[in-house]
Parts: structure tokens; C-alpha cells; sequence
């Protein structure tokens, strides 16, 4: 199966809902462009959607990695080029902050952004929403590399267990993500508390 949109510009999704930008090699390397992603359909306005995912804070009430997140160097809201910077924890990994560029930015349709280097990111996030069939359909991505990131280290220590490692990261984020989705349908239902403060 493949779809044309992030992380790359075409990229494969095997039975594991991985995707790959290249191959992937036998067995899956780090340099093949490794991600993944959710989709969840919302019965609320798109623009409702679309004020939760861009606030930068939201996703920490449901990720069990992400800790929050601050605009800097100015920004003071979502726009393209815009800086903020995440935290995360992690039980292995320990906690850690990332600087983040957003890279995509149309409104009510695309929100993204880069970690660590704008052009060698460590990794590429973003949300795309769409109508479809009465509904917003919201699809959250990811893709790792092309530049370093905490994952680089832990293959350095173990390069034989690269394929292994890569797969457990993603399955770590792909479960985040998905309860980052759902936390949105949530919120934007009603069935949760709006939003965090925007600032967090």
C-alpha cells in the first residue's frame, strides 16, 4: 500500500502501519526513511479540528512521551517558520527538549514541523486534515531522520538490533500518536475538556 503525502513525497506502509520512504532494506535500515502514521474520522467543523492540532501544548495530556511544548524566538502562535520548542520523557531515554520549525503550514489543511535542524531534521511531524463524507478526517504523521536523533544513539550501541530498534520506536510513537488523535476526536466533540493553553 502506498499513499503520497507525509513523511515523504511517496512512501510505502507495510502490514505493520510503518512507513518507508526507500526499500525498505532486508532487514529495515534507519537510512530507508522509517515513520508512520494514524487516521481517525472527527464529527465536528474542521476549523474546531484544526484550532486543537495547532496548539502546540495539546497532545501532552495523551502521549505518554510528550511532555509539552513553548513557542520561542518570538512566535507567539502557529505560522510557518515559526519556533517552538518540546519536551519529552522517556522511560529509557531519560528527558530531554527539541527545538521544532514548522515547515507546513496552510490553514485547515496542513500543520507541520521539523525537530532538531531545519534541514537535517531528526524527525518530521505533521497533521493533515481534510472533509470527507461529512466528517473531518484527520491524519497524523511521522517521519524519521534524514538527520540524527535519539535513536541514532541507541543503534550506535547496538547496530545489530537496528531493524529491531527502529521497529519498537515507531510502535511507541505510532500508540502516542494514536491517543494524540484520539484525544482530539474527543476534544472536538465535546467529549473532552477544550484545549490547553496554547503558550504550555
Amino acid at each position: 500500500m502506498a499513499f503520497d503525502d507525509q513523511p515523504g513525497d511517496h512512501v510505502y506502509v507495510d502490514r505493520h502501519g510503518h512507513t518507508w520512504e526507500r526499500g525498505p532494506s532486508d532487514p529495515p535500515r534507519l537510512i530507508d526513511g522509517p515513520g508512520t502514521f494514524v487516521e481517525v474520522d472527527i464529527d465536528a467543523p474542521l476549523a474546531r479540528v484544526w484550532d486543537i492540532v495547532t496548539d502546540i501544548g495539546f497532545g501532552a495530556r495523551f502521549s505518554e512521551e510528550f511532555a509539552g511544548a513553548r513557542w520561542v524566538d518570538g512566535a507567539t502562535g502557529p505560522a510557518l517558520g515559526a519556533c517552538f520548542v518540546g519536551t519529552n520523557r522517556h522511560p529509557a531515554m531519560g528527558e530531554w527538549e527539541v527545538p521544532c520549525f514548522v515547515d507546513r503550514y496552510v490553514e485547515h489543511a496542513e500543520f507541520g514541523w521539523r525537530t532538531s535542524d531545519p534541514d537535517r531534521p531528526g524527525a518530521r511531524w505533521c497533521f493533515v486534515l481534510g472533509r470527507l463524507d461529512g466528517v473531518t478526517h484527520l491524519r497524523y504523521t511521522l517521519g524519521l531522520g534524514p538527520g540524527p536523533s535519539r535513536i541514532d544513539d541507541v543503534i550506535a550501541r547496538m547496530p545489530d538490533k537496528e531493524h529491531r530498534i527502529i521497529r519498537a520506536r515507531l510502535d511507541e510513537h505510532r500508540a502516542n500518536m494514536q491517543r494524540v488523535a484520539d484525544g482530539v476526536a474527543a476534544a472536538a466533540t465535546g467529549a473532552e475538556s477544550g484545549p490547553s493553553n496554547p503558550a504550555s
